[in-house]
């Protein structure tokens, strides 16, 4: 027999008790009893679960049994009970008490727990499989980082009970009128809906803390099986609480169809009949709506709940609208509200993109929204079971292919040359092949001292194995002293024409440099690279051009590894370290990063200019890189400038490149170029300060700014929506600039 206990809560005047027990084969049936300290028997709830996780894990299938199970009794402070289990003529008895369910709570322990729950077969299985698959360094880094992961100051659970709002804030809310106070019409549609889960929904609108809401239900169950019973329950206490009995089942997107024709509110919300809002969901929607005005699509941060209600895990903390990570993955899913009028205008979800009926429906609305408000706040618990694709996207390949020809339809409104839409990393990630018309001349700018070997490196992989040819390289002399490397300019020259090398007279300043490049420059895309640079995608300026070339984006970046293939680059978010920083550094390129963000297409608010691309028309208008930031910055202020004309700043994760980093020019390590740093971000700080005082749109104040690994923000040191405090040298130079 193996057993576990995952989950331990004391509520009000019971212990509640969630786990697993499996015996020497699938059949095997355990028995529960709960006793006192005397081993008096004592009445007990029980309820068996599913989990298949298990039953994979042990017995290498999945069983049509349960495994799991939740257990509830009486409890009584100060006081032992024991919760006891046989199978197999094997008996396990455990002590359970406040001291020790105190002692679970703990951090120590629970990081025991967290390392007691790696060590189990499924681990192994997997740590082989990576293995094999990406080597032995790969596995240590990502070992390394599943261990430093335990040294977290919170788990989930933990986190969102600290944050979640008071009992005294919930009954302000309660009390509190908005100028303008919207009806918003809850659009649910129904279909042999497990009643436990159906109340939980039902009791969740109906607690919250904004009332101008009508909840419209609509029933496709077959007849008998339908819960108009349990519904006609809180009809009789609640008239904002409509229902409709369907003839027959017309499939998700007619049955949510249907609970729209219901509404009569302002805003429609989409919601699913198994899943729950927090309290203050419609409170902070209709927050959001009087902030502003125009807003005509809403969405919220979200996490995931056990079929038993009462984890929470996985919280999906999001950006702003982000189009480009859209088109890579649903990532706006729940809370999604969206104005009735938009409703009318762009039409209800459609059959035929069943499975992803809900992405095409957010795609033709974020289209048309004259504009689109994110609230970081978790508004929405979402059930996740094995049969869904939120936790096993394979159960429904349907999904994903309806996935991919949603985003395709959406190429096609928006005018943009795609060839198709393929898998990522995982189902239900997408990866976008452009087209790229006319196949335009690309002008690479390589500021160059010294170092040949490298630039040869750098030069001559993406001319021989590199997929796109109308290229022309400017290489940049900046004050070589080596004749070596003179000698091998003239001979790089003669090998390949599309080559052309420049001198640069004066002292080093990187941007100074690269704008120089750009005058020699004939081509109508730009791409700046370094030269300690090598290509790993051979196609990696197609992936950065079909970005670049759509008029609504003004620069794309590629992904950077080390040499060890960890991750050095793979987007920017200001306020990182206090200024600006890259995120998932030292990641293996193998290990899954946050919802796969290392491995999505998004928008950022800069990429590093080791290697990234810009429309030259786009570069002149904003006047170039500025030469005040010689050495640091300059290409985050010149992703920003560009942001400030209201282009978008895309990560394109297939443009793949090693970058041997800070080869050709030493590292910040002596008292004067420290100084010079500092003062240049004194000079980033003072000319954006909105950004690093309201925080990057890009990024959610719910992480944290502190590690680049987009994890949960630390209370202790950081609080909640504030941003990273400047270091106190840094904002007395500020001072000083001023």
């Amino acid at each position: 027999m193996k057993h576990n206990v995952d989950v331990v809560r004391i509520r009000e005047n019971s212990i509640q008790l969630n786990g697993w027990v499996i015996g020497k084969t699938p059949e095997s049936r355990p028995e529960f009893m709960v006793e006192d300290k005397k081993g008096r028997l004592l009445k007990f709830q029980y309820v068996s679960t599913r989990r298949d996780d298990v039953s994979q894990i042990y017995y290498g299938k999945t069983y049509d049994r349960d495994f799991g199970f939740d257990i509830q009794f009486p409890y009584e402070r100060g006081k032992d009970y024991y919760l006891v289990i046989r199978c197999d003529g094997r008996k396990a008895r455990i002590k359970y008490n406040e001291e020790l369910i105190e002692k679970r709570a703990s951090v120590a322990h629970k990081r025991l727990q967290k390392i007691k729950d790696l060590m189990n077969m499924e681990t192994v299985h997997v740590a082989l499989d990576f293995w094999k698959e990406n080597g032995l360094r790969a596995l240590l880094v990502k070992s390394t980082h599943k261990l430093q992961g335990l040294d977290n100051d919170y788990d989930y659970g933990e986190w969102y009970s600290l944050t979640k709002p008071s009992q005294e804030e919930l009954k302000r809310q309660r009390e509190e009128h908005f100028p303008v106070e919207p009806k918003f019409s809850i659009v649910i549609p129904l279909y042999k809906t497990p009643e436990r889960y159906l109340r939980e929904m039902l009791d969740s609108i109906e607690e919250q803390t904004y009332e101008n809401w009508e909840l419209c239900l609509a029933d496709g169950s077959p007849q008998g099986e339908d819960v108009s019973a349990v519904v006609d329950t809180y009809r009789k206490k609640d008239p904002r609480v409509r229902y409709r009995r369907l003839e027959g089942n017309k499939g998700i997107s007619d049955n949510t169809n249907a609970a729209m024709e219901m509404a009569e509110g302002d805003f429609i919300v989409l919601a699913d009949h198994d899943d729950a809002m927090t309290r203050d969901a419609l409170y902070e929607c209709a927050k959001a709506v009087n902030a502003h005005p125009g807003c005509q699509v809403i969405y919220s941060d979200e996490d995931k709940m056990d079929m038993d209600g009462g984890a929470l895990f996985d919280p999906h903390f999001k950006p702003d609208f982000n189009p480009d990570l859209l088109c890579s993955v649903n990532y706006i899913c729940h809370q999604f509200v969206v104005k009735k009028e938009l409703v009318q205008k762009v039409g209800g979800l459609r059959r035929e993109f069943d499975g992803a009926q809900d992405y095409d429906f957010i795609f033709r609305c974020t289209e048309q929204a004259q504009e689109i408000c994110h609230i970081p706040k978790v508004l929405y618990h979402w059930r996740c079971h094995q049969g869904s694709t939120a936790s096993n996207p394979q159960s429904k390949m349907y999904a994903f292919e309806a996935g991919s020809r949603a985003i395709m339809e959406h190429y096609k409104r928006m005018g943009i040359p795609a060839l198709k839409v393929e898998k990522g990393v995982d189902y239900g990630i997408y990866h976008t092949i452009f087209d790229i018309p006319g196949q335009p001349l690309v002008s690479v700018i390589i500021p160059n001292k010294d170092h040949h070997r490298d630039l040869d490196l750098c030069v001559r992989s993406i001319i021989t194995k590199g997929t796109y040819k109308n290229l022309e390289f400017v290489v940049v002399e900046n004050n070589s002293t080596e004749p070596e490397t003179f000698a091998y300019y003239e001979k790089l020259q003669e090998e390949f024409p599309q080559v052309r090398v420049v001198t640069w007279p004066r002292e080093f300043n990187y941007a100074a440099i690269n704008n120089f490049g750009v005058s020699h420059a004939r081509g109508e895309y730009l791409l700046f690279l370094n030269n300690d640079t090598e290509l790993i995608a051979e196609n990696f300026v197609e992936e950065l051009l079909g970005f670049c070339q759509r008029d609504d984006v003004g620069i794309a970046g590629a992904k950077l590894l080390y040499q060890d293939d960890t991750i050095q680059h793979a987007g920017v978010v200001v306020g990182f370290g206090g200024v600006a920083g890259h995120t998932f550094i030292g990641l293996h390129k193998a290990e899954n990063s946050y919802f796969h963000r290392a491995m999505c297409a998004q928008d950022y608010s800069a990429v590093t200019a080791a290697c990234m691309m810009s429309k030259k028309s786009v570069f002149e208008k904003v006047g170039g890189f500025s030469e005040n930031f010689a050495v640091a910055f300059n290409d985050i202020d010149y992703c920003m400038k560009v942001r400030s004309l209201g282009k978008l700043v895309v990560f394109a994760p297939y443009a793949l490149l090693y970058h041997y980093e800070s080869k050709s020019r030493g590292l910040e390590d002596t008292p004067e170029k420290v100084a010079r740093f500092n003062r240049e971000v004194a000079k980033f700080a003072r000319k954006w300060p909105d950004i690093l005082r309201d925080g990057d749109p890009y990024y959610n104040p719910n992480l944290t700014l502190r590690k680049s690994n987009f994890a949960l923000r630390d209370l202790k040191k950081e609080g909640i929506g504030q941003p990273y405090q400047l270091d106190p040298a840094i904002l007395e130079l500020m001072k000083e600039e001023e």
